[in-house]
């Protein structure tokens, strides 16, 4: 498992050289999101891409 420190250095190495700090605070905060999404999808199961659809639909309107 990577760790937080090395996620870091990762992100810095792929941002170009004029990003701004709230550049790297965006970043950080999609890398956070997405690592909770994935956790809760282990512990707690996911919907299939189908069911999602379906779900989906009821609450939006074409």
């Amino acid at each position: 498992m990577i760790s937080a420190k090395q996620e870091v250095q990762a992100l810095l190495e792929r941002l170009p050289e004029d990003c701004g700090l709230e550049d790297v605070q965006y970043h950080l905060y999609v890398i956070e999101k997405v690592q909770r999404g994935i956790q809760a999808a282990n512990e707690h199961g996911s919907v299939p891409q189908d069911e999602a659809e379906q779900r989906l639909a009821k609450w939006t309107t074409e």
